[in-house]
């Protein structure tokens, strides 16, 4: 398979804007709550309030983790011998793991790996939501791969970890401000 069937979608958290109305953001979690406990889909208004968030302006100023994750994509995107490449935000911001995914699909990826930016196992995002979505779009999407790279080896991530703690270590083991 090319390097041009193939892509690679980065999925991070996402984040509220500073500026984004308050009590929007109070009424969302609070819709999102009771339908999370009576085990139905997203009303009407929750969706509504979801893309009024989700397509809310943005700057680094407004929402650094955005800005975060897209710094550590222009990183990334380098590294992977020319594949497609796309962030995908859980909550928040735009654009969801799906479209991400179905952007991929119209350009002609064929085979497409998502990978979280959360290491750690027992995250509802990374062991729960995003495999359940992951699970949708094979059934959506027959004929292209996906794989969810998950869960991530955490003796490479307590090595990666080490090795920059170590950046931030002076020689008698204090560690510097």
């Amino acid at each position: 398979m090319s390097d041009s069937t193939r892509g690679v979608v980065l999925v991070g958290h996402g984040g509220i804007p500073k500026d984004y109305p308050g009590d929007l953001v109070t009424k969302l979690k609070r819709l999102e709550a009771q339908r999370r406990a009576a085990g139905v889909p997203m009303s009407h208004e929750e969706h509504e309030l979801d893309q009024k968030i989700r397509q809310w302006p943005r700057t680094p100023e407004t929402d650094p983790y955005q800005a975060g994750l897209e710094l550590l994509a222009t990183r990334l995107k380098p590294l992977l011998h020319g594949a497609r490449f796309s962030t995908a935000y859980n909550e928040f911001c735009a654009p969801t793991l799906g479209e991400a995914i179905e952007q991929q699909i119209a350009g002609g990826a064929e085979e497409i790996t998502v990978i979280s930016t959360m290491f750690t196992p027992g995250g509802s995002h990374s062991e729960y939501e995003i495999p359940e979505e992951m699970a949708e779009l094979r059934q959506k999407y027959p004929g292209v791969t996906l794989t969810y790279a998950w869960p991530f080896n955490l003796d490479k991530v307590a090595e990666m970890l080490c090795e920059h703690i170590e950046q931030f270590q002076s020689n008698d083991g204090l560690t510097r401000v």
